[in-house]
């Protein structure tokens, strides 16, 4: 048996699926609250609480703003993020693999 962890923040499967989703963005890229909860087929108190937990993790960005008059709210992977979905995926292919 290995000794491989995998993040728990991360391994949570919705929370894997919003990981997944930002990190096929450029570095740079952002999705509004409503087009990844779109892509994700998720309500919106449960891509709320999710991403909380994510935020509150230091993995996504999330920036409110006024355009216009409507709010809008975008999210992003930070570099934080970014770096902690690679080191889970590297992590879940040794598993698999198994190799420490």
């Amino acid at each position: 048996m290995t000794d491989i962890e995998l993040d728990p923040v991360i391994h949570a499967q919705s929370r894997l699926r919003v990981m997944a989703a930002l990190a096929a963005l450029g570095p740079k890229d952002r999705l509004t609250f409503t087009k990844l909860q779109q892509v994700l087929d998720m309500t919106p108190g449960n891509l709320s609480t999710h991403l909380r937990k994510l935020e509150d993790a230091g993995y996504v960005d999330v920036e409110k703003l006024i355009e216009g008059r409507s709010p809008v709210t975008y999210v992003s992977l930070s570099t934080g993020g970014r770096r902690a979905f690679e080191t889970y995926t590297e992590s879940l292919e040794a598993l698999l693999r198994g190799t420490p």
